[in-house]
Protein backbone atom coordinates (compact mmCIF):
# COMPACT_ATOMS: atom_id res chain seq x y z
CA UNK A 1 0.00 0.00 0.00
CA UNK A 2 1.47 3.20 -1.00
CA UNK A 3 2.37 5.93 1.92
CA UNK A 4 -0.34 8.54 0.15
CA UNK A 5 -2.87 5.83 0.37
CA UNK A 6 -2.39 5.18 4.09
CA UNK A 7 -2.13 8.46 4.82
CA UNK A 8 -5.87 8.94 3.11
CA UNK A 9 -6.88 5.63 5.20
CA UNK A 10 -5.85 7.51 8.77
CA UNK A 11 -7.25 10.87 8.08
CA UNK A 12 -10.67 9.62 7.10
CA UNK A 13 -10.48 6.72 10.45
CA UNK A 14 -9.25 9.57 12.76
CA UNK A 15 -11.99 12.24 11.28
CA UNK A 16 -14.37 9.90 10.65
CA UNK A 17 -14.18 9.09 14.56
CA UNK A 18 -14.04 12.23 15.65
CA UNK A 19 -17.14 13.17 13.30
CA UNK A 20 -19.15 10.52 14.86
CA UNK A 21 -18.33 10.25 18.53
CA UNK A 22 -19.07 14.20 18.64
CA UNK A 23 -21.97 14.32 16.45
CA UNK A 24 -23.98 11.45 17.88
CA UNK A 25 -23.06 12.72 21.70
CA UNK A 26 -24.48 16.18 20.42
CA UNK A 27 -27.76 14.91 18.82
CA UNK A 28 -28.17 12.22 21.92
CA UNK A 29 -27.76 15.41 24.70
CA UNK A 30 -29.98 17.69 22.63
CA UNK A 31 -32.66 14.92 22.14
CA UNK A 32 -32.85 13.33 25.72
CA UNK A 33 -30.21 15.38 27.81
CA UNK A 34 -27.98 12.85 30.09
CA UNK A 35 -30.45 10.21 30.91
CA UNK A 36 -29.88 7.61 32.83
CA UNK A 37 -28.76 5.29 29.03
CA UNK A 38 -27.27 7.84 27.52
CA UNK A 39 -24.02 6.15 27.38
CA UNK A 40 -25.80 2.87 26.02
CA UNK A 41 -27.63 4.77 23.26
CA UNK A 42 -24.64 6.82 22.37
CA UNK A 43 -22.90 3.52 21.87
CA UNK A 44 -25.28 1.76 19.63
CA UNK A 45 -25.72 5.69 17.26
CA UNK A 46 -21.93 5.62 17.41
CA UNK A 47 -21.83 1.77 16.01
CA UNK A 48 -24.35 2.85 13.36
CA UNK A 49 -23.12 5.89 12.11
CA UNK A 50 -19.33 5.11 12.30
CA UNK A 51 -19.36 3.28 9.20
CA UNK A 52 -21.54 5.61 7.45
CA UNK A 53 -19.41 8.56 8.12
CA UNK A 54 -15.66 6.39 7.25
CA UNK A 55 -17.24 6.19 3.78
CA UNK A 56 -18.31 9.12 3.06
CA UNK A 57 -15.11 10.47 4.14
CA UNK A 58 -13.47 7.94 2.22
CA UNK A 59 -15.54 9.15 -0.99
CA UNK A 60 -16.33 12.37 -0.93
CA UNK A 61 -12.71 13.14 1.03
CA UNK A 62 -10.58 14.31 -2.34
CA UNK A 63 -13.32 15.92 -4.06
CA UNK A 64 -14.04 18.21 -0.39
CA UNK A 65 -10.14 19.18 -1.14
CA UNK A 66 -10.18 19.96 -5.05
CA UNK A 67 -12.78 22.39 -4.33
CA UNK A 68 -11.60 23.90 -1.13
CA UNK A 69 -8.10 24.23 -3.11
CA UNK A 70 -10.36 26.00 -5.91
CA UNK A 71 -11.96 28.05 -3.86
CA UNK A 72 -8.54 29.54 -2.51
CA UNK A 73 -7.11 29.71 -5.95
CA UNK A 74 -9.86 31.62 -7.36
CA UNK A 75 -9.70 34.33 -4.88
CA UNK A 76 -5.88 34.39 -5.22
CA UNK A 77 -4.68 32.56 -2.24
CA UNK A 78 -2.18 29.85 -1.97
CA UNK A 79 -2.91 26.96 0.41
CA UNK A 80 -0.85 28.95 3.10
CA UNK A 81 -3.15 31.73 3.52
CA UNK A 82 -0.65 34.25 1.51
CA UNK A 83 -1.90 36.35 -1.71
CA UNK A 84 -0.46 34.31 -4.59
CA UNK A 85 2.66 35.94 -6.41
Amino acid sequence: MSPALQQRLLVSVIMSVTLSTLMTAWVIWLNMGFAEDFLARWQHAFLMSWPAAFTIVMLIGPSVQRLAHWLLTRRGLQASGRPAA
